[in-house]
């Protein structure tokens, strides 16, 4: 059997505990390492500025942005958004995260394959994880006159799938670049720095389970399709 107690449905059942462990253990590392303030006294916004000016980045803004770690870089504005509790919070959790979002202006800078194929990859994703989906539930509807429009659903769908795997290299990268800035320019003590990647470390987590979810997903998308020409 496929879904209901079947292989599929344990996988998808193992993905969703692994989504919710994972978003469980970067809001334990954050909120922990929040508590314990930088030895340098800096905020994340001016860690994030320090790395960027060291970098050559004078371009690159520095914006509080409203939402809990809702932090992120947009190359579309050169814009660096970090959340109320890294902008302006000295902590230890606080300079992990600014000094990531700083790595994906620098992977920016230096066109960082990944990154730009992510980036293309973001329009089509977005229509697969919306049209892709609405096709597929249409044409499982429409029984066998549906095939098509299912099949286009799953081909969307793939989009999706091929976003999450282009992920994790561009925020592996980002946090590997957040660390070796914070070394360079002695923003963080060795005990900070071990408290920077169990942030990063934990917040790399949650893509690996939403990397996990997608595929999961397709293969039942593709269950399901094979199952209607039966």
């Amino acid at each position: 059997m496929l879904f209901y107690g079947g292989p599929l449905f344990w996988l998808a059942v193992l993905a969703f505990g692994f989504a919710l462990w994972a978003q469980y253990k970067v809001m334990s590392a954050f909120r922990r390492y929040s508590r314990v303030p930088a030895g340098v006294g800096l905020s994340g916004a001016e860690v994030a500025a320090r790395i960027l000016q060291a970098a050559g980045l004078y371009d690159v803004r520095v914006e509080p942005v409203r939402g809990m770690l809702s932090d992120h870089y947009d190359p579309r504005t050169r814009t660096l958004r970090l959340s109320p509790e890294v902008y302006g919070t000295p902590s230890v959790a606080a300079l992990g995260v600014a000094a990531h979002e700083a790595g994906h202006a620098l992977q920016h800078r230096e066109n960082y394959a990944p990154l730009a194929l992510r980036n293309a990859i973001v329009p089509v994703a977005g229509i697969g994880s919306q049209l892709g989906i609405w096709l597929f539930v249409i044409g499982m509807f429409l029984g066998q006159a549906g095939g098509l429009l299912m099949d286009l659903g799953i081909v969307l769908f793939l989009g999706v799938v091929a976003f999450t795997l282009v992920t994790l290299p561009v925020e592996f990268d980002a946090s590997r670049r957040a660390v070796a800035a914070l070394q360079a320019h002695g923003l963080v003590t060795p005990r900070e720095l071990d408290g920077v990647k169990a942030v990063l470390g934990a917040a790399a987590l949650t893509y690996v389970a939403a990397a996990a979810g997608a595929i999961v997903e397709l293969l039942r998308l593709v269950a399901i399709r094979n199952m209607s020409r039966e």
